[in-house]
């Protein structure tokens, strides 16, 4: 079992920054993928980032050129920077750890919530 926990989101205004934390509970944090996913109310989760082992990032569509996600090996931490945040981008974000297939991980967190007013 994969513990992950989160932190980081809060509430801010259209245009805004926040930068979300996510820490995995696992030996294997740098051989391993890891991905940030959101849900909003009323909607499917959806994958919003995703990062390898070497570093290959990839994004949904909504975010490109807003968000970044990087890792710390080192320190088993996962990042996600979300700049000129949207009310659009409002939801609960879940960090999950090792990826086992298309959506599929080891471990996902409780989520934190990112609220995005005008």
């Amino acid at each position: 079992q994969v513990r992950v926990v989160e932190s980081g989101g809060g509430s801010v205004q259209a245009g805004g920054s926040l930068k979300l934390s996510c820490t995995a509970s696992v030996y294997t944090f740098n051989i391993c993928g890891i991905a940030w996913a959101r849900q909003a109310p009323g909607k499917a989760r959806e994958l919003v980032s995703t990062i390898d082992p070497v570093g290959i990032a990839t994004y949904v569509e909504s975010v490109k050129g807003r968000f970044t996600i990087t890792r710390d090996n080192a320190k088993n931490t996962l990042y996600l920077q979300m700049n000129s945040l949207e009310v659009e981008d409002t939801a609960v974000y879940y960090c999950a750890a090792c990826r086992l297939g298309i959506g599929e991980y080891r471990g996902w967190g409780q989520g934190t919530q990112v609220t995005v007013s005008s």
